[in-house]
């Protein structure tokens, strides 16, 4: 049998990271889903990435399409570690039409499809696929370890969700051997688990295939009429008919919290109100997923900024800082932060209340304001004394307000809002906004 150290090396990774991520609204207006900033310092990618280097598999190719260039500036930036001597690499893979001159990437298996002649050259035994935009600690070794074991041309990594949660993922059946019985893509009323009728077994976007099934496969595909190009529409189920796809438990492979084992930790961060709470799980004392784990390092572009300081206010007020994460280069002058997650380089002025927030890089708070259940993007200047999160109808008109209550706000909100509401900037033009670097 192989060690894990063996099956990493014949492995090659491949991170789809091309979607759009439409549910995120408009913080994927200028940037793929893998791209959004995450955690206080993070991007959604580095997650998928990191479990590939943490475990062992150095030989990824990443998948893009979808408004790229925030995507592929970060990778370039903070993912060049790896030694191509050493056979380590991560390989950009936007789309470029390398099949024929008509189509970009229709789906998932054609976006693989279309660099099988890459993944071809570096021969490897193994070809996990993976999915860029989850939030999780897996040691892809022990899948692929798995995989072997069960000795199917195919393996599905598997988790239970809620069966609210189910319609947007793959849901499948399985038999006492863990083969799948029957798989439905994003179905409207999503099957239940047996004896548990309020979760379902859904699929993670994640697979294994040896590597020469996986190339026939998807020849198959191509030449097949009407097929949508895709995995979880197309591939698994045609695999599931032919009784080939076997499902791997994630709980398995799971990277556990070092505070309490029992956590299996995988998120889909789609919506808007999906992804403020996992980042509010980053803020709380006892996080559900651990970030602070050095076994298990979660790896990123580390911008050259000065530590967070916090200052008192012209009157001698100190800041006050409850259960909250403030990353590097942050200054806050004599504000009130409470269980909230402040990016890189945020400046939050005097007098301020921050509650519950999600501020993204380079942001800029002035005196007096206060912000509740608040997704600031990148960039966003709040003029002084304004007031987001507690007038629901009036964030809704001005800004964009989820069903949970969440309200985003970004740079081109802020500018109609000056538009229509040019009192609330009557004094803005006196400040002085630093300029924010395009990383």
């Amino acid at each position: 049998m192989e060690n894990a150290r063996d099956v990493a090396k014949q492995t090659m990774a491949l991170v789809l990271a091309g979607g759009r991520g439409s549910r995120l609204k408009m913080l994927t207006d200028n940037r793929a889903k893998p791209a959004v900033y995450f955690g206080g310092k993070y991007r959604i990618i580095d997650f998928a990435l990191s479990n590939c280097v943490n475990s062992g598999i150095m030989r990824i190719g990443v998948v893009t399409q979808y408004k790229s260039h925030s995507l592929l500036r970060h990778l370039q930036s903070g993912w060049s570690f790896l030694r191509n001597q050493f056979n380590e690499f991560i390989d950009l893979l936007p789309a470029q039409q390398r099949v024929d001159e008509e189509h970009w990437y229709q789906g998932t298996a054609d976006a693989v499809y279309q660099n099988i002649d890459i993944i071809k050259d570096h021969r490897p035994k193994y070809v996990l696929i993976l999915a860029g935009d989850h939030i999780y600690k897996m040691d892809y070794s022990a899948l692929v370890m798995d995989h072997i074991r069960m000795g199917s041309p195919v393996t599905v990594a598997c988790i239970p969700v809620p069966r609210e949660q189910a319609s947007a993922l793959g849901v499948m059946e399985v038999n006492d051997d863990n083969l799948i019985t029957k798989f439905v893509e994003k179905p409207k009323d999503p099957p239940a688990m047996p004896g548990n009728p309020n979760m379902s077994l859904a699929s993670m976007g994640i697979y294994v295939f040896d590597a020469d099934f996986l190339y026939q496969v998807l020849d198959r595909d191509a030449a097949t009429k009407g097929s949508h190009r895709d995995f979880g529409m197309d591939i698994i189920p045609a695999m599931v008919r032919d009784h080939l796809a076997h499902a791997h438990d994630f709980s398995k492979s799971c990277i556990r919290n070092r505070g309490n084992k029992s956590i299996v930790y995988w998120r889909d961060v789609g919506t808007i109100d999906a992804y403020w709470e996992a980042n509010m799980d980053i803020a709380s004392v006892q996080p559900q997923l651990d970030v602070y784990d050095s076994n298990w390092p979660i790896w990123t572009n580390q911008a050259q900024q000065p530590p967070a300081k916090f200052v008192q206010d012209i009157n001698g007020t100190s800041s006050i800082v409850r259960n909250s994460t403030c990353s590097a280069g942050c200054i806050i002058s004599g504000s009130s932060i409470n269980q909230s997650v402040l990016f890189t380089s945020v400046r939050l002025h005097s007098n301020c209340f921050i509650s519950e927030s999600v501020i993204l890089p380079f942001c800029i708070i002035h005196r007096g304001c206060r912000l509740t259940k608040v997704i600031l993007d990148r960039g966003v200047e709040v003029p002084r004394g304004l007031i987001i999160g507690e007038n629901a109808e009036l964030d809704a008109k001005r800004f964009y307000r989820s069903e949970g209550g969440v309200t985003l706000v970004t740079r081109k909100m802020m500018e109609d809002l000056r538009k229509t509401e040019p009192q609330i900037f009557q004094d803005f033009d006196n400040y002085r906004a630093p300029y924010i670097p395009s990383y």
